[in-house]
């Protein structure tokens, strides 16, 4: 391969999974809107199409300088192709598609900022109708708004590609069968959508955040777009309400550490290794705001807990104060809603508070035998007590880590308790 092309390919590899990530949801919307919900299909297709388009184009004839304008234009010519084959659309949208009679008038796929935002959140709150179940609802959105792969959402389900697969097919059937109109709710449907949409989102965030489905420490093009799709509920006056404030600022909190949490190397530093000069002081503050902001009223979500917990460990001095804190926070977190996860940061955190004898009586008792952070907890918390145990767990951890990340962030571990002999 000529080097000029060898650097074009290396360009791509980076930068159309990352047009994907941005883009494709928004053509989808708003095609979507265009067609109506029936034909949700046809609308994935011509995206993905204008992305293989791209592959295709951009490998022999270079970049061009706005490459989301190109994907638009093409994703709006493949739109006007795909109606003039497809007379059934006709009846339905061509007075809303169409200006004039003349074969080459512009078809109006609006693609255009303001309506690019309007479409992702009615097709958001579309695909959590409550005519589907709720991981149905959610699934759909993180294929189609999100651009999650089936094999993500598969894992975000911890389930498999093929059940995915049904159950979109049937959510989608589902939603032609209820005739699901693209629009902004009312203020009783919001209530009864809001919930999966901010799951959806919370999922997204967390799916950048602490992937396993690549060896990647962090993805921050999913966390910044589900901190983008977020703040656009926070701009309908209909949505802006605590519980979203809550999850804003939770995403805030954890989006203020990304530069700490790797390396140069691109390795996982952990919270206690942190660099806390490079945690971003703006987003900390604008975490802290949208926190205060959601605790105007009674209204308490996991995700106020959650972004509380959050805001703690903005702060790197271990006080005790601290540490009590986020105990009180965990215990009523799990009281609202218990997971294994929670459980453990929960332990770890009594550690903090009470010390680690007590943590490993509390820690012992929850026996998730599958779990490679069960076992990294453990090994963390005999460490300097009984290192053979440490060694013992984390060796156990390591055995059943996901990622690359994590397997290099045990054996860390397992190294130094190997210095320490």
């Amino acid at each position: 391969m000529h080097f000029a092309q060898g650097f074009l390919f290396m360009q791509q590899q980076e930068l159309i999974p990352h047009l994907f990530r941005t883009e494709f949801s928004k053509i989808t919307a708003v095609l979507c809107k265009a067609f109506g919900i029936e034909h949700i299909e046809a609308a994935e297709d011509i995206a993905s199409e204008t992305f293989l388009a791209a592959l295709e184009n951009w490998t022999y004839k270079g970049i061009p300088e706005n490459p989301a304008a190109w994907l638009y234009t093409v994703a709006k010519n493949k739109a006007r192709t795909y109606l003039q084959r497809n007379r059934l659309f006709e009846q339905k949208i061509s007075s809303h598609l169409r200006q004039s009679e003349k074969e080459d008038e512009e078809i109006a796929i609006d693609l255009s900022g303001a309506n690019i935002t309007d479409s992702q959140l009615q097709m958001l709150f579309a695909l959590c109708h409550p005519a589907i179940p709720p991981e149905s609802q959610i699934g759909l959105a993180l294929r189609i708004l999100c651009g999650f792969g089936i094999d993500e959402i598969a894992h975000a389900f911890l389930t498999n590609k093929e059940t995915i697969n049904k159950r979109l097919f049937r959510a989608k059937e589902k939603l032609r069968q209820e005739k699901v109109t693209i629009e902004f709710p009312g203020e009783a449907a919001i209530g009864n959508r809001l919930e999966a949409v901010l799951t959806t989102l919370y999922l997204l965030f967390n799916e950048g955040y602490y992937s396993e489905c690549q060896d990647s420490v962090l993805r921050e093009d999913l966390c910044l777009e589900a901190m983008r799709l977020t703040c656009l509920l926070l701009e309908s006056p209909q949505t802006c309400l605590p519980k979203v404030k809550a999850l804003l600022a939770l995403m805030c909190f954890h989006a203020s550490r990304f530069a700490a949490r790797k390396d140069e190397r691109g390795e996982m530093v952990l919270y206690h290794d942190q660099d806390s000069s490079l945690w971003n002081t703006e987003l900390i503050a604008k975490g802290a705001y949208f926190l205060h902001e959601a605790s105007r009223g009674n209204q308490l979500s996991t995700y106020h807990l959650e972004a509380a917990i959050a805001y703690w460990h903005t702060i790197k001095e271990d006080t005790k104060e601290k540490w009590e804190n986020v105990l009180q926070l965990y215990n009523q977190l799990l009281q609202i809603r218990y997971s294994p996860i929670a459980a453990l940061n929960r332990k770890y955190a009594l550690s903090k508070a009470n010390g680690k004898q007590e943590a490993i009586v509390e820690a012992e008792k929850l026996k998730l035998e599958g779990n490679p952070f069960y076992f990294a907890l453990l090994g963390e918390l005999y460490t300097g007590i009984d290192n053979r145990k440490a060694e013992r767990n984390f060796r156990q951890a390591l055995s059943l880590a996901g990622t690359a990340a994590d397997r290099r962030a045990i054996q860390k571990k397992l190294d130094i308790l190997s210095d320490q002999k």
